[in-house]
């Protein structure tokens, strides 16, 4: 019998990163939300009292970005300047400039080399689904994800009132010739006013969050670790600095699968880092919950500038009896793969996206996450005699 320990961890939306990752979300969705063919490569960084926000636009709107910076922040929870960190006293330097009219003639469609609208830039973008959960996703990443999204509703709430948005989780899972059999440690580092006792966090966050969620996949001998450094006062960007594109793997699928290294937040739908990554995932969760494989690994690679992608990869890690290279096949066929097409199917250009910079871009049962949807799956089975 093959066994092993697999492990994936998930973050706050107050985690420093995370709050980066909202901000440049959250700029980006105002400028789509004025003109949805504005092109953004928005880059934040969040320390002690100070944000800072760089990158490029090319749009018909000029933004108020003090304001959404502000505003972003109060929503996650940074209302009280004694952490450190506040919507109200933060200072904020922004450098926006335009988009480099050498990457726009590769992204607007009739400029550059090749007239159909191409790729944003070059690179390679994974999809990753398994039949694992109900929402497709690797077991890990789906409980961390659950612990966090609960966490956050414990405190907003006000069922544990002691918290402060920042927190981290992370799950370890037992896996049996691949299948996930319990949960054997949990982790959770969560920050807490100074006030409450060690042994009062630990008892909540066990009762209250864990046991709940994680439940039944835990047993007698399944292993608590609550804020393990024995205290966890100061958080956010009072306690570590935050950057835009810094936890691509809590963003994806908790290191199953490969990822190609592109971060998501902050960029336009012409970026195939982004657009390109959601049809992947599109395409995994289709093809699995087709019933042609229990789990799959989708890679699309691209040139900047070039709409076709310049190959297509799949490994079904032997689950599937249909020749993989038919699967290759059937994806050229059925999916849309140019940017302009994934754009559209997708219906990328909407204001959506602040919603994804926490809680993961993947395994969300919510109309904004349209590359969630299995409206592909009889297309499949039909292609395949199924």
């Amino acid at each position: 019998m093959k066994r092993y320990l697999f492990t994936s961890e998930s973050v706050s939306p107050g985690h420093p990163d995370k709050i980066a990752d909202q901000i440049s979300d959250a700029i980006l969705d105002e400028y789509l939300k004025e003109d949805p063919d504005s092109k953004v490569a928005c880059e934040t960084l969040v320390t002690t009292g100070l944000v800072i926000v760089a990158g490029e636009v090319k749009s018909k709107v000029k933004l108020d970005h003090d304001k959404i910076i502000r505003r972003t922040i109060e929503e996650i929870g940074y209302t009280d300047s004694s952490i450190g960190f506040d919507y109200k006293s933060v200072g904020i330097l922004t450098s926006i400039h335009e988009q480099s009219s050498d990457i726009s003639m590769g992204v607007e469609e009739g400029e550059g080399l090749f007239k159909e609208q191409g790729a944003g830039d070059q690179g390679m973008m994974f999809g990753y689904a398994t039949n694992e959960t109900p929402e497709f996703m690797p077991t890990t990443i789906a409980y961390s994800n659950r612990l966090v999204r609960e966490l956050v509703r414990l405190r907003k709430e006000g069922i544990i009132d002691y918290l402060y948005p920042d927190a981290k989780t992370q799950v370890t899972v037992l896996y049996e010739n691949d299948k996930p059999v319990k949960i054997t440690s949990v982790v959770v580092s969560t920050q807490h006013k100074d006030s409450i006792s060690r042994e009062q966090i630990e008892n909540d966050i066990i009762e209250k969050l864990i046991k709940p969620v994680c439940g039944d996949l835990i047993d007698s001998d399944t292993k608590f670790y609550i804020n393990p450094t024995g205290r966890f006062v100061i958080g956010g960007p009072a306690g570590d600095t935050g950057l835009t594109g810094r936890k691509i793997i809590v963003d994806t699928y908790g290191g199953h699968g490969s990822h190609g290294g592109g971060a998501f937040s902050g960029k336009d739908p012409s970026k195939v880092d982004r657009s390109a990554a959601y049809a992947a995932r599109y395409i995994a969760k289709n093809i699995v919950a087709s019933g042609i494989a229990s789990k799959v690994l989708v890679q699309l690679a691209y040139a900047i500038g070039v709409a076709e992608p310049v190959s297509i990869y799949v490994n079904t890690y032997g689950t599937s009896q249909v020749d993989e290279e038919k699967i290759v096949d059937a994806i050229r066929k059925i999916f849309p793969l140019k940017p302009k097409d994934i754009i559209e199917k997708l219906d990328l250009k909407r204001p959506i996206y602040k919603k994804t910079a926490a809680l993961g871009h993947f395994g969300r049962d919510e109309e904004e996450f349209t590359w969630e949807r299995l409206d592909k799956v009889e297309d499949i089975k039909n292609y395949f005699n199924l």
